[in-house]
């Protein structure tokens, strides 16, 4: 045990190492939407593992659009993303349609599908495709909680997207926050557009409620499928307080969690 806890101390170190070596614009995508990029020192870490979950029950689909803006932020020239999905998820939340992706602004030519039978099997190839050059991204997909999706689950898959600056995204559909060792947590709830925006671009509420290296916030989030980037929206920057509850009050129970 203390021989194995002493190799992983020292591939975190190198892994490290090599990160600070990548120029900035390797190692961070910024988002656009300016409160959450000051949060995130500048944007999202790639090479690194992000949680996604729903706001609340019943928000599966905008927790999944939000994910894939992510990806998309994150996706450099020639890089694939990769969706690894359960079995599951698919009955539950109904199959990808490929023009929502291109609505998205993702080219669906560029997204790679995989579906695996359970969680076990999510894990396994999330783990061999963090260390595929050629994917800038993966989402990853179980569904619920299964208990091998634990903390040491999320170490693991924090060494392999350090390793070679592939960004992992877990999205996480009907399960809780919990101990992990993600850069960022994520909650999300759609919001309606304004009654001016014909268009309807989408709009999330979005609490950030894991940040290991700065603030927490909550906004909303607009994004520019145009563009591919988010930007404030239209109305105030930051998302209404659920009616029942403070959100700040919200988001501590969340943060206990994990």
């Amino acid at each position: 045990m203390a021989e194995t806890s002493r190799k992983l101390a020292v591939l975190r170190a190198s892994l490290a190492s090599h990160a600070l070596e990548r120029p900035i614009s390797e190692r961070i995508a910024p988002l656009g939407h300016t409160s959450a990029d000051a949060c995130l020192s500048g944007g999202l870490a790639r090479g690194a593992l992000h949680e996604v979950f729903a706001g609340a029950p019943g928000q599966e689909a905008s927790a999944s659009g939000f994910a894939l803006a992510l990806a998309r932020r994150v996706l450099t020239k020639n890089k694939w993303l990769l969706w690894v999905r359960q079995d599951f998820s698919a009955l539950e939340s109904g199959e990808i349609y490929g023009a929502g992706l291109r609505e998205l602004g993702l080219d669906p030519s560029r997204v790679l599908m995989l579906h695996a039978p359970d969680a076990e099997a999510v894990l396994r190839a999330a783990g061999d495709a963090l260390d595929c050059k050629g994917l800038g991204a993966v989402v990853i997909e179980p569904w619920g909680e299964p208990k091998i999706f634990d903390l040491v689950a999320s170490r693991r898959l924090t060494l392999a997207a350090a390793k070679h600056n592939v960004t992992a995204i877990l999205l996480r559909p009907g399960a809780e926050p919990a101990p992990s060792a993600a850069e960022t947590r994520w909650l999300i709830q759609a919001a309606p557009s304004p009654p001016d925006d014909d268009w309807g671009a989408p709009l999330f509420d979005v609490s950030l409620a894991r940040n290991r290296h700065g603030p927490l916030g909550h906004w909303l989030m607009e994004w520019n499928h145009d563009e591919s980037i988010f930007r404030t929206a239209h109305r105030s920057a930051l998302a209404a307080a659920p009616a029942d509850r403070p959100a700040e009050a919200a988001l501590e129970d969340r943060r206990q969690a994990g």
